[in-house]
């Protein structure tokens, strides 16, 4: 029996049919304890975008610690590592004069947000501004906050009420956001979080114009607006950050993930001056919140040694024709009969959707595509909506596209036979 308990599992399944063990990594293929080698598609958790194997990071992780491995950065301790991630990071954001709250991860990160969105509107003398709206299909991650802000209604069943004053709006229309923000009254709502391109909902890439429209309305609110990056920041949509690729200026990044392409765990919150500048001032006393690995001089150096590859390397261009590329070579998966949609087009991101037709009578399905993947040589992972995950590596090159649809396709068909 296994002491390790698994995150989103069903540990009865897991016990009935062991665990498949991952020891090595390189590039865009992993490789399991008997040998068999996978390209990852799903990077890990969306996160290993300049691929497995990379010394250098390693390298520098091992550097930074040989000289001090971690210290607290509470109140007004530093150290060198941090101080430059800090100062890397917001000359990448796509505001100006950014500032940056560093965290252990993506569900960290959002629920930091919350908490500087709230502690926000109580220093400028708003504290009746609380509400929080989420879209459907949202994922926001799995603490508290992340929890309640979850449009996938799966995540939240058994765990009762947990963060109050939270509303949910359609995932692809600003004017439903617009008309919710007016029921509810702009004076009592404080943020509105929104993901550039939906994740774990099932990869949603956003309609044309609707981010757009939904940061326009916001600004005409006052509403926060919050985009949760974890995914889609460092590099994913062809840019440092999907809202500098659509222009939206946000007042909150929420990142993690490809900040340190996952070798160390990390997160972070990047504000726009004109919601750091009320914490700043002189009487608005401590922001009585942080992590114990906040700014943690390791994982620090570990990022920059992370941003730093993917700059030198040109992986944000790479990306972009990346997109394009994986867009047609998943498009004929469109005809397979197990195939409802593919889904893709914004950033090296996307969604082989089962037929919901199939899914009525056989919820499975996608589970078992997933399976059947893997021994065609392919690590993927089934979504809500009963739809395969493809997020590779941005290290990922076209031989290996081709590798990617030939063995979804060979699952597909190996699903399709055994119904």
């Amino acid at each position: 029996m296994t002491s390790y308990w698994h995150p989103f599992a069903d540990m009865a399944a897991v016990e009935a049919g062991g665990a498949l063990s991952i020891v090595r990594g390189r590039g865009s293929h992993i490789w399991d304890a008997a040998g068999n080698r996978y390209l990852d598609a799903t990077a890990g958790l969306w996160f290993c975008n300049v691929g497995h194997g990379r010394t250098e990071i390693a390298d520098a992780a091992r550097r930074q610690m040989a000289e001090l491995a971690a210290h607290s950065t509470f109140g007004d301790l530093t150290n060198p590592p941090t101080e430059a991630l800090a100062e890397r990071v917001a000359g990448l954001a796509p505001m100006p004069n950014a500032k940056v709250f560093l965290t252990s991860g993506g569900s960290d990160s959002i629920d930091t947000a919350t908490k500087i969105v709230r502690r926000f509107w109580s220093l400028v003398g708003e504290p009746d501004r609380a509400v929080l709206i989420r879209r459907e299909r949202a994922y926001h991650g799995m603490h508290a906050a992340g929890t309640s802000l979850s449009g996938i209604p799966a995540n939240l069943a058994g765990y009762g009420a947990l963060l109050q004053d939270v509303v949910e709006v359609p995932w692809d229309d600003a004017e439903a956001l617009r008309s919710t923000i007016d029921r509810v009254g702009a004076d009592r709502t404080a943020a509105f979080f929104c993901e550039p391109v939906i994740g774990a909902g099932g990869v949603f890439p956003p309609p044309d114009g609707y981010l757009e429209a939904a940061r326009a309305v916001c600004r005409e609110a006052g509403v926060l607006f919050i985009a949760d990056e974890v995914i889609t920041g460092f590099g994913r949509c062809g840019a440092w950050f999907a809202s500098g690729r659509f222009g939206l200026e946000p007042d909150l990044i929420t990142c993690a993930k490809g900040i340190t392409s996952g070798y160390l765990p990390l997160g972070a919150v990047i504000a726009a001056p004109s919601v750091w500048e009320p914490f700043w001032r002189e009487g608005a006393g401590m922001f009585r919140h942080g992590y114990t690995y906040s700014g943690h001089a390791s994982v620090a150096a570990a990022a920059l040694a992370n941003l730093d590859i993917i700059d030198r390397e040109g992986l944000l261009e790479h990306a972009k024709t990346l997109e394009g590329e994986l867009t047609s070579a998943l498009a004929p998966l469109q005809a397979h009969p197990m195939v409802g949609e593919v889904r893709s087009g914004t950033g090296v991101l996307a969604a082989v959707q089962i037929d919901p037709s199939i899914l009525e009578g056989d919820p499975g399905a996608a589970g078992r595509a997933v399976l059947a993947a893997r021994k065609h040589g392919i690590m993927s992972r089934a979504l809500g909506p009963g739809a395969m995950q493809i997020s590779p590596p941005l290290v990922l090159g076209s031989d290996e596209l081709g590798e990617l649809a030939e063995g979804l396709r060979a699952a597909l068909d190996d699903v399709e036979a055994a119904r």
